[in-house]
């Protein structure tokens, strides 16, 4: 008969109480209070609400799985999930599921931003009557 301790284990009796990966925060922030700090006082910017719009239209169409943007998010090295905001992290995610879904080249998206920075940085106010 074996003592067993609090930790987790597996079906084949794996400890994996240690395995918490770098970017899983789950349990670490008090219940509720990691929701507070995030809605409070944010007004989403207008690209926010975008790549919100990006994610639930390209999943919709079965570009993508909520998977395989995880999967991205998951591979980010530390420093960068650390430094970069929720949806800078997002927009990463989206543009290389995209890109392995064959919607663009890496070469496309280096046009399209040259073209979208060539407008200048008040294109989008602009248009939006700002």
């Amino acid at each position: 008969m074996h003592d067993h301790d609090h930790h987790d284990h597996d079906h084949h009796g794996h400890d994996h109480a240690g395995d918490r990966r770098w970017h899983d925060m789950g349990g670490l922030v008090p219940e509720g209070e990691a929701a507070r700090i995030a809605r409070e006082g944010h007004d989403y910017a207008l690209w926010e609400k975008r790549v919100d719009a990006l994610m639930v239209l390209a999943t919709s169409k079965g570009l993508f799985t909520v998977d395989g943007l995880r999967r991205v998010l998951e591979d980010m090295a530390p420093e960068t999930f650390e430094t970069q905001s929720y949806y800078e992290r997002w927009i990463q995610s989206v543009t290389q599921n995209l890109m392995e879904a064959g919607v663009f080249t890496p070469g496309e998206l280096g046009a399209k931003m040259a073209e979208v920075e060539a407008r200048g940085e008040t294109y989008g106010e602009c248009s939006l009557g700002g």
